[in-house]
């Protein structure tokens, strides 16, 4: 299985892309060929609304989205790695997603497997509450399969993430995946 990992974190050796490591480890333990981006560090610009897409076409700008594009439609899972900024995902990769619409309806009928991995320093019952609802609202639109989300809660460091217990359950999300 091809599996595409879009992380977020502007912090390279961030709690969660410690995460995405050890996820991408048991996925290619697994026998997955992994490919990731890491959208806070490539250029890929806002969608600017013109709908010259059409919803389906190619789109306007020309970025290093069209890298990513082909590689989802190629793919048979995605990933979406991030630390929590204010209750959601980071604008970096947020911003990747917003220009998911250019090639809407081929990811749709791709039928994709999808995850989450997100950290946050907050350790309350309800810090991923905002951030779970979009990701749920993703997976019906695109019509995706969620095989899991690791909320890594109380990760506000590497250090505290390297002592928690998601480091292991990113790793066994990612070993699962066949």
């Amino acid at each position: 299985m091809k599996i595409i990992v879009l992380t977020g974190s502007p912090n390279v050796n961030g709690s969660s892309n410690m995460l995405a490591n050890e996820f991408i480890k048991g996925a290619i333990e697994s026998g997955n060929e992994v490919v990731t981006f890491d959208t806070a560090h490539i250029n890929v610009k806002p969608c600017g609304g013109c709908v010259a897409c059409g919803y389906e076409g190619p789109c306007v700008q020309k970025d290093d989205m069209e890298k990513i594009k082909k590689e989802i439609l190629s793919s048979d899972m995605i990933v979406f790695v991030t630390p929590l900024y204010y209750y959601s995902m980071t604008a970096q990769l947020k911003t990747v997603i917003d220009r998911f619409c250019s090639f809407n309806s081929s990811i749709q009928h791709k039928h994709l497997k999808s995850a989450l991995i997100a950290v946050a320093w907050n350790n309350d019952s309800w810090t991923f509450d905002a951030l779970e609802v979009y990701y749920k609202t993703l997976v019906k639109y695109l019509n995706f399969s969620d095989r899991g989300m690791v909320l890594g809660k109380g990760c506000g460091t590497p250090s505290m993430t390297a002592n928690s217990k998601y480091i292991y359950e990113a790793y066994k999300l990612g070993k699962s995946i066949k």
